[in-house]
Parts: structure tokens; C-alpha cells; sequence
């Protein structure tokens, strides 16, 4: 049952870590086209995005990876599966949408999403290691 809940943790952490960088990134391109530019405010409907791509991501790498160590995974590889986890979510998103042209939407959607999850898992690997790095020199100096 612990373990539910670390999993659960994990993909609700890697989820938010993602809506906050995607966040960021709506905020950006807020400022270019300004704030009428669109239904639903860019940062929010990124930051929503972001969060469920990388929850998503986190179920596609457990689901993968198992119980390998961020030592043991390589960039490439990582950010492959960023850019599935960002294909699923862009499949899913089609599909619960709606959308009229469903080939149409999807051919734009899944490049971008995963672009998107291929950078945000490339980003997120980076954090890991540098992460576990500081608690490796920290060990040290005791």
C-alpha cells in the first residue's frame, strides 16, 4: 500500500514540476500574442497540459524503466520516452476531445506534445542527476 502512494507522489510531483515548466513557457508566449489571443488563457491551459503529460510520463516510465536508477537511464532514451508519454497524451486528448479531423488534429498536436514531453524529460533526468549529485557531495562530508 506504501508503495501506491510513493508511485502516486512521484507522478503527482513529476506532473507538477512539468505544469510549472509548461506554465512558464504559456507565460512566454502570453507576452508575444498578448492576452486576447485566445479562449483560455495560454498559462493555464499549458500548465494544465504540462501537469497531465508528465503525470502521464511518470506511467510510462514506470511502466518501462522499473526499478532502474537515473544512473542507469540515458538521455536519449529518457527523452524517448518524454516524446511517447506526449504522444499518448496528445492520442488521449484527440480522442476525449473530439475534435472533427481527428488525423488533422492529432498530425499537429503529437509533434508538439512530443517535442514538449521529449524536453521536459530531458530537463527532468537533468534535475535528477544533478539532485542526486548534491546529495552524493553532501554524504561526503561527514
Amino acid at each position: 500500500m506504501l508503495t501506491r502512494f510513493r508511485r502516486l507522489r512521484a507522478a503527482i510531483g513529476m506532473g507538477l514540476t512539468w505544469g510549472t515548466a509548461w506554465f512558464l513557457a504559456g507565460m512566454g508566449l502570453l507576452l508575444i500574442v498578448g492576452p486576447d489571443a485566445a479562449d483560455v488563457p495560454f498559462p493555464v491551459g499549458f500548465g494544465f497540459l504540462g501537469f497531465l503529460s508528465g503525470a502521464v510520463f511518470s506511467g510510462v516510465l514506470r511502466l518501462t524503466e522499473g526499478r532502474r536508477t537515473f544512473d542507469q537511464m540515458s538521455l536519449p532514451r529518457f527523452a524517448g520516452w518524454g516524446a511517447a508519454g506526449g504522444l499518448a497524451l496528445a492520442g488521449a486528448f484527440v480522442l476525449l476531445a473530439r475534435l472533427t479531423g481527428d488525423h488533422l488534429a492529432l498530425s499537429v498536436l503529437g509533434p508538439v506534445f512530443a517535442i514538449a514531453g521529449s524536453v521536459s524529460a530531458a530537463g527532468s533526468l537533468a534535475l535528477a542527476r544533478a539532485g542526486e549529485d548534491t546529495k552524493l557531495l553532501e554524504g561526503r562530508r561527514d
